[in-house]
């Protein structure tokens, strides 16, 4: 077995690979205020950006679902990695060698799975399209040629040629040190009657890879008519291979998605690559599956939903198409964008049609054309016979639904007009109102009650009392007007240490009210304090948080934006003296309580001690107010 990575390689490619690039490969980041970048949270589904990454200080944290972490933590959560398969990406896209502390370098086959079938998908690619060149593959080369693509557009694509023998790429990755169980579970190759073979045998090959840019499957063409096999074949569900999952061409398009926010949604390999040689960069495809919520999810991350964000489906004019635009819709709500669709007259596909008419056809094709829920509707009414009260009316039936389901009311309330005119309805007013109410009775039917509220756990040691809970009251509202300075106070000492030092390290974690603050300020005090912060000053409080709930939290006030406009010693000094004054007036009222309960006829000696201390409490507390951040 291979031993731990040595520390310090973590700590370099921590440092080498900037959180900001990395995040960027997946979903599209936008200015925060204060350094910050802002995006989608690619951990759960939400319609305005709550999850931003601090590129100075190496973290990103999402202020919806409290994921949260450095950039090996990012890249583990959203590729399923383990550590050790995380730095030994990074470190290979880094360019760093990493050492382990036993058993000096890490062979290739003590790699981690998922590295090892990435590996495997990068030399298969290279040896599909070394075999493109090879006479066996004039077949493949004709098909290309036929559609238009010369061997510069196969390069830029990857496209290349599976031998039609039953082993060869077997063979050939065997003698590259892959393992009979890593071929099989890459997908590459399949159990034979004497052994692995190949997969994929005599077909055109493209290499499908994933948001980050890694290979990791293959769609394969038919080319002879004696293959008895369907006409595309992909890799089968591997352990990175989800065809949900995956967009076609994303890797090459993403970048001008997330620049134009608009994607063109296609259904080929051929159709992809037509459209991208037409100067149309945002084409994407999806691979043998219909599109679907994970693909949604992939494309809203680029897109940033914004205002102006389009997505163009370009479906044959058959009648596959046309089901296909249907199964589309059905999850156009999961959209903030506008959602259209584009048929070609003669029913034509993005690759035909540039062969047909040349590339300004196929750039005509995915301007706007037919919202989606208009087409839809269309090919609903279409089915009955208007010229009927009975056909109307049924039609009404099976669309009104379909416009009840668009969560805008403004858009639904409109959609609903145009209803009315396609079915011919003179009494707009009633269609309306029909939408109206099974929108009504569909959130009726759906609601849920209120959401039960449960108490802060995680920031305290302290044991839960047993029995039955009780009423645990309101949650702690972390961001109210009481707790705000505090959160101001933690992020400067976290953010900023060198403008609440050294006085920041003399607060006890009592003078922070929220227990999940007060668990915070523990974790500096630590870690070593503020003062004198060193460079892995913020991994070393992470470190020192207890469990993982309070270290998100430390992560979370890391990377949140300070509110003041002008981040300086005297803002800093406002927060130090607010959080240190409300603690005095707090002591202030307890001493007082003392006193009342001590009353006149207390002991002397306490008495007086009592009233020391509340003098002096009162005196501090008033030249905090007269002298500020000069009295701490």
């Amino acid at each position: 077995m291979a031993g731990r990575i040595n520390d310090d390689d973590v700590k370099a490619v921590r440092d080498a690979v900037p959180i900001d690039a990395v995040v960027s490969e997946y979903l599209q980041l936008r200015n925060a205020g204060g350094g910050n970048l802002k995006g989608l949270c690619p951990f759960h589904d939400e319609k305005s950006p709550s999850f931003q990454v601090s590129p100075s200080k190496g973290l990103f944290h999402c202020f919806g679902c409290q994921e949260g972490g450095d950039t090996i933590a990012f890249v583990m959560k959203i590729d399923h990695l383990s550590f050790s398969e995380t730095v030994e990406r990074l470190a290979a896209k880094a360019g760093i060698t990493l050492r382990y502390e036993e058993g000096g370098y890490n062979p290739g086959h003590q790699r981690g799975e998922r590295i090892r079938l990435v590996e495997a998908h990068k030399v298969a690619a290279q040896f599909y399209i070394d075999q493109l060149d090879s006479p066996e593959a004039e077949i493949g080369r004709k098909f290309l040629a036929e559609r238009g693509f010369d061997q510069a557009a196969a390069g830029h694509f990857g496209v290349g040629y599976s031998p039609a023998g039953w082993d060869h790429l077997t063979r050939f990755l065997r003698g590259k040190g892959f393992s009979d169980k890593e071929l099989i579970l890459s997908g590459l190759s399949q159990d034979g009657r004497r052994g692995p073979i190949d997969r994929f045998r005599g077909r055109l090959m493209w290499p499908i890879k994933d948001v980050g840019g890694e290979i990791v499957g293959f769609g394969a063409r038919k080319l002879r008519d004696d293959d008895n096999g369907p006409k595309y074949l992909n890799t089968p569900e591997t352990p990175i291979y989800k065809k949900s999952q995956v967009l076609y061409g994303i890797d090459l398009a993403k970048k001008d998605i997330a620049k134009v926010s608009r994607a063109v949604v296609v259904e080929g390999y051929t159709d992809v690559m037509a459209c991208h040689l037409a100067g149309v960069t945002t084409a994407i495809a999806t691979c043998g599956t219909a599109f679907g919520g994970d693909h949604i999810k992939i494309l809203r991350r680029l897109l940033m939903d914004n205002g102006s964000a389009r997505v163009i489906f370009t479906f044959d004019g058959d009648a596959a198409g046309q089901k296909a635009a249907l199964r589309a819709f059905e999850d156009d709500q999961k959209f903030a964008a506008e959602t259209y669709i584009a048929i070609a007259p003669d029913g034509m596909d993005p690759c035909d049609l540039r062969l047909a008419k040349g590339d300004e056809a196929v750039a005509d094709l995915v301007q706007p054309r037919t919202p989606l829920f208009e087409f839809a509707l269309r090919q609903i009414v279409k089915r009955y016979d208007l010229e009927t009260p009975a056909g109307r009316a049924a039609a009404l039936d099976e669309a009104a639904p379909v416009v009840a389901r668009i969560k805008n009311i403004g858009a639904q309330h409109e959609v609903a007009v145009q209803l009315a005119g396609m079915l011919g309805i003179l009494d707009t007013q009633f269609v309306v109102k029909r939408v109206a109410q099974l929108a009504r009775w569909a959130r009726d039917r759906g609601g849920k009650g209120p959401a039960q509220q449960t108490p802060q756990r995680g920031y305290d040691t302290q044991p839960a009392p047993a029995g039955p809970a009780g009423p645990s009251g309101p949650a702690l509202n972390l961001r109210s007007p009481a707790h705000r300075t505090e959160r101001e106070l933690l992020k400067l000492a976290l953010q900023r240490p060198e403008l609440v030092s050294p006085a920041f390290d003399a607060y006890g974690a009592d003078e922070f009210t929220a227990p999940p603050y007060a668990a915070v300020r523990q974790c500096v005090q630590d870690a070593g304090g503020a003062t004198g912060a060193p460079s892995d000053y913020l991994a070393a409080v992470r470190e020192a948080a207890p469990n993982d709930t309070v270290r998100a939290l430390v992560t979370e006030l890391a990377v949140e934006t300070i509110f003041a406009k002008t981040v300086d010693e005297a803002y800093a000094g406002d927060q130090l003296v607010t959080v240190r004054l409300r603690a005095v007036d707090r002591r202030i009222r307890e001493v007082q309580g003392t006193l009342a309960r001590l009353g006149a006829n207390g002991d002397p000696e306490q008495l007086a001690a009592v009233q020391n201390e509340l003098w002096v409490l009162t005196q501090y507390g008033q030249s905090l107010r007269n002298n500020g951040a000069a009295a701490l």
